[in-house]
């Protein structure tokens, strides 16, 4: 059972059962904390791998932007390195009032759970199945531990075993949409990676005040390949393959339920001869292949699925937060609440009809 919080103040508020410890689960038990809502994180993983108005209401604005980087534009390339068009991101303080930045995503995730009271994350706690009750949800892990909360929140990936737990009962009650009642597709495969600190002599591009960021695509071949300086010397890089419906099913055996190395061996060895400008200096992606800790290369798959049901009852989905920085890491988009939304609802919802109104809310 979840620890009794003795404050009077979280009497009346719900008991919040967040299901994944990314960045969109962080970034909402960081709001749920500022605001005094009780919560905990249950992240199936032992160890996870390593929006200025929503930083700036966490209270890490200062130091995401020092950490961050400023990108101006973006390089777009044909697969011979030719310059086709540049993306100008310029005027986007005068649009928005902040320009955009680049960070890697280990710097972010640690911004942000550097801010979380450790013991409110459990680790290597799989989530295996729910239950909803008329006074709370349940959840059973791999471990066999239960805990109960009043709102269960799924911010666990595109995979997400919230969301199949969710639609298996809806569909038992026969209402899941025949929309969501199909397998979840993805149409690419991306390859991720970032280097150790390097030499801004051999890489000129790390002597740049702002970020450089190159895009390479290829003619007649499936594949777009990344990259972009960071603040630390480091260059992160990602390739992309498209797939088809040949390809598609090919590929179908390997899931992003768990990033890691293990799956990319195979595709570094057939992009690394993919040539890179390295600030008028080519070279090839193999050499910054050859100069990425194994740990900090990840394959993951890239769906494009668009859910019509995100909440029911007591549960609710979170919308993927990695969307806002495709550069560096991908997953589902899905029509869900994204963390801000929920945070401000979670403060005034106290029984399951509230919930139902309030979710309601958000979606109109």
């Amino acid at each position: 059972m979840l620890a009794e919080h003795k404050a009077t103040a979280f009497e009346k508020r719900p008991r919040v059962l967040i299901v994944g410890a990314g960045l969109g689960g962080l970034t909402l038990a960081l709001l749920l904390e500022r605001a005094g809502v009780p919560y905990e994180i249950f992240e199936r993983a032992a160890v996870v791998k390593p929006l200025a108005p929503l930083f700036r209401q966490l209270g890490i604005y200062d130091e995401f932007t020092s950490a961050g980087m400023v990108y101006n534009k973006v390089m777009m390339h044909d697969e011979n390195l030719n310059l086709e068009h540049i993306m100008d991101f310029s005027p986007t303080p005068d649009m928005g009032g902040d320009p955009g930045y680049i960070i890697a995503r280990p710097a972010l995730y640690e911004i942000l759970s550097r801010r979380i009271p450790q013991e409110k994350v459990h680790m290597s706690k799989r989530v295996l199945t729910l239950k909803e009750r008329e006074d709370c949800i349940r959840i059973e892990c791999s471990d066999n531990t239960i805990y109960e909360g009043d709102i269960l929140v799924g911010a666990d990936g595109a995979y997400s075993g919230v969301r199949q737990g969710l639609y298996r009962t809806l569909k038992k009650e026969g209402k899941l949409p025949s929309s969501d009642d199909v397998p979840l597709p993805y149409n690419t495969i991306s390859l991720v990676g970032q280097t150790h600190p390097l030499d801004p002599e051999e890489f000129p591009e790390l002597k740049e005040p702002t970020c450089i960021f190159n895009n390479m695509n290829g003619a007649g071949t499936p594949f777009t390949w990344v990259t972009f300086t960071t603040k630390d010397k480091t260059i992160c890089w990602m390739v992309v393959q498209h797939l088809d419906k040949f390809t598609s099913k090919e590929h179908d055996n390997f899931r992003n339920s768990e990033w890691g190395p293990e799956a990319a061996e195979a595709m570094c060895s057939e992009v690394r001869h993919f040539p890179i400008p390295n600030g008028g200096r080519p070279t090839t992606l193999g050499a910054l292949i050859d100069l990425t800790p194994s740990g900090l290369i990840s394959k993951v798959t890239l769906e494009e699925k668009v859910f019509d049901t995100w909440f029911a009852g007591r549960a609710v989905l979170l919308g993927d937060f990695e969307s806002f920085g495709r550069c560096w890491s991908y997953k589902c988009n899905a029509r869900r609440a994204m963390p801000s939304q929920l945070d401000q609802h979670f403060t005034r919802i106290t029984d399951k009809g509230g919930n139902r109104a309030r979710f309601q809310g958000i979606q109109s």
